[in-house]
């Protein structure tokens, strides 16, 4: 059976690099005794998947990982309870908000996610910040510099743009911005430097990862069906 939880990566676990919390998952897996199904050949792995990667340092309310639990050795009644047992053991910060049962064959994370939702703190105030969503929404191309497999290439950044909102509170400004991930990922600090002036990044947080249908955009649990548990998801 292949399980896809939905977690949060907040406070000082954001610290921890992708490679870390792939071990934290390993660790609290084992220590919840929960059975996982093993790869095969000379040095077998437990069969866990993850989503795509957040950068060390920034926070999300929606993180993704798929694993094949071994239901031969597992109750099956006690499935919809796995969340809460796992909470128990995972550090502060790495919460569980959503649980679904995926079909047997479907298509990993990493190639199905094609969008992101991220909430950019930046240093600037709330007006220049508007003036650059403008001109960034009213440019038919962005050119920047950026770095793929070791070596810098000039790409045209502006058809991973989806959507900029700026929010306003009494301390701080927020970008609100809907990046692509497909068919390459737009890194939310390639995004500050689109236009002239450049942004300065103050905090990151993941807020929605979508998958797009074709006609709607949905979330990544909701290619899995429910199993009861009583979680507050965080979806489309």
């Amino acid at each position: 059976m292949i399980l896809r939880l939905q977690t949060t990566k907040v406070g000082k676990i954001r610290f921890a690099s992708h490679r870390d919390i792939a071990k934290v998952w390993e660790r609290s897996l084992r220590r919840a005794e929960i059975p996982l199904v093993y790869s095969e050949g000379f040095s077998p792995r437990p069969k866990i998947s993850f989503g795509l990667a957040l950068p060390t340092g920034a926070e999300s309310e929606c993180e993704y990982l798929d694993f094949h639990l071994d239901d031969q050795k597992y109750e099956t009644s006690n499935i919809s309870s796995i969340p809460q047992v796992l909470t128990k053991v995972l550090p502060e910060g790495i919460t569980i908000t959503g649980m679904v049962k995926m079909p047997k064959k479907y298509v990993s994370l990493q190639q199905s996610v094609t969008s992101t939702t991220w909430g950019i703190e930046v240093k600037e105030n709330t007006k220049d910040v508007q003036k650059w969503k403008e001109i960034v929404l009213t440019s038919d191309e962005l050119i920047i510099k950026r770095t793929r497999k070791g070596k810098q290439v000039v790409d045209d950044i502006r058809p991973y743009i989806r959507a900029i909102g700026v929010e306003e509170d009494v301390s701080k400004t927020t970008i609100k911005a809907e990046l692509k991930t497909q068919p390459r990922s737009l890194r939310p600090s390639e995004f500050l430097v689109a236009a002239k002036p450049n942004l300065t990044m103050v905090r990151l947080r993941r807020l929605k990862q979508f998958i797009d249908t074709g006609d709607s955009q949905i979330g990544p649990l909701d290619l899995g069906d429910s199993l009861d548990s009583d979680l507050e998801l965080c979806s489309s």
